[in-house]
């Protein structure tokens, strides 16, 4: 049985420099040290920092707090204004694409923009864009009618999103408005990753997907997985892949979201060789 491992599976930038940087505090800094939520959409790195002393909170008054790590999501101004008033430590994570979008959203809002974030509204990036974006915010995931628009609409992205939803939601904002200015802030990395995975699901007889059940792009790696190849698997650890799954197959696909580490893609590597060389 044939593997093939996406190329671009596991850690993107903003997700390596954001574990970089908190582990490293973690190594000089043995106690007093959180992060404002799960730092990346992974339990088990998020199990991991706990065993190096750095656990997530989401009261920021919390009171044994000497280091506040601000996740790669970010927060929207009023929190880290909050924050700072509290007197700790601060150290922000946040990704440098997801600082951009935040960016964006803030100048649409300061020229006058009905700001539009395409993205899912319980996700914590766009929380966080949405404090940026002014008072007429509107987040839609391109499934949702779009409600009246103003004369001057602008639109930002969350960062994990397809280009096609982007594509689709700028044709329906220009039948509706007569201004309209775009900031594509899709990373490129998720829009690479998207397209590799999407030519892997075509050359296999199954695609093990691995990463948290609650990544946004990991759920987009599964979903257009599942549109293409029959056989698609959602994991987030080795121990869950069962042996049935492969039977009659002779190439499987394997890649990994943007919050998964090498060494839980390297333990589901193992694991389907253990299986293969078994039957």
């Amino acid at each position: 049985m044939e593997i093939i491992v996406a190329k671009r599976a596991g850690f993107c930038f903003g997700v390596k420099r954001a574990i970089d940087i908190t582990f490293d505090l973690a190594k000089d800094t043995k106690e007093g040290i959180y992060t404002l939520g799960p730092l990346i959409h992974n339990p088990q790195v998020v199990q991991e920092l706990i065993m190096q002393g750095v656990s997530p909170i989401e009261d920021v008054h919390f009171p044994k707090i000497k280091t506040l790590v601000i996740r790669t999501h970010g927060v929207p101004p009023k929190v880290y204004d909050e924050i700072s008033k509290v007197g700790y430590k601060i150290v922000d994570a946040t990704c440098p694409f997801v600082k951009k979008a935040q960016q964006h959203a803030q100048t649409l809002k300061e020229e006058g923009y009905q700001v539009i974030i395409l993205g899912d509204k319980k996700h914590p990036e766009v929380q966080s864009l949405l404090g940026f974006s002014g008072d007429n915010v509107i987040i839609t995931n391109i499934n949702e009618p779009l409600p009246p628009l103003k004369n001057k609409v602008g639109i930002i992205v969350q960062t994990t999103q397809p280009l096609e939803c982007l594509k689709k939601l700028v044709c329906q904002v220009i039948r509706s408005t007569r201004e309209v200015k775009v900031y594509n802030t899709i990373c490129d990395s998720t829009a690479l990753r998207l397209e590799e995975t999407k030519e892997l699901a075509k050359t296999v007889d199954a695609i093990i997907i691995v990463g948290g059940k609650n990544s946004a792009n990991t759920t987009q790696l599964t979903n257009l997985s599942r549109s293409i190849c029959a056989k698609v698997y959602h994991i987030e650890t080795a121990d869950e892949i069962q042996k049935e799954w492969f039977k009659g197959n002779k190439k499987i696909g394997i890649t990994g979201g943007a919050s998964t580490p090498q060494w839980i893609i390297d333990e589901v590597v193992e694991k389907i060789r253990e299986i293969s060389f078994r039957r």
